[in-house]
């Protein structure tokens, strides 16, 4: 069975996705790895989600990478993030997978937020 255990994202703006992230609801660690990058972990059931530095060769993130969350209360998740300066790209709609929206992450990556149906 294959199972997707790790996401990495790269930024340069470590703390701003910090907190957007932890207004989804993750819980992050600040930790490194040997002689590594200091980097934020959360764990999300089985798959570790964390944010490292950009390397010192890069200077832009990469923002083609979609994710997508499952949380507790979208509209008040999304006012939360709409003090915090975040853009929605999608608003609010009933989908088939549930009440669902989209917004930019701070570096501008797409992030899809789901309220779980409650059946």
């Amino acid at each position: 069975m294959t199972q997707l255990n790790l996401v990495v994202i790269r930024t340069n703006r470590q703390d701003d996705q910090v907190r957007f992230y932890t207004t989804l609801g993750l819980t992050f660690n600040h930790h490194r790895h040997g002689n590594g990058p200091y980097h934020y972990s959360a764990i999300i059931g089985g798959l570790t989600f964390e944010i490292y530095p950009l390397p010192a060769t890069e200077h832009e993130p990469d923002t083609t990478t979609r994710l997508g969350f499952t949380i507790e209360s979208l509209n008040a998740t999304l006012q939360c993030l709409e003090e915090m300066g975040i853009e929605t790209v999608q608003a609010p709609a009933s989908t088939e997978w549930g009440y669902a929206a989209v917004v930019k992450d701070p570096d501008g990556r797409r992030v899809e937020l789901i309220e779980k149906l409650i059946k």
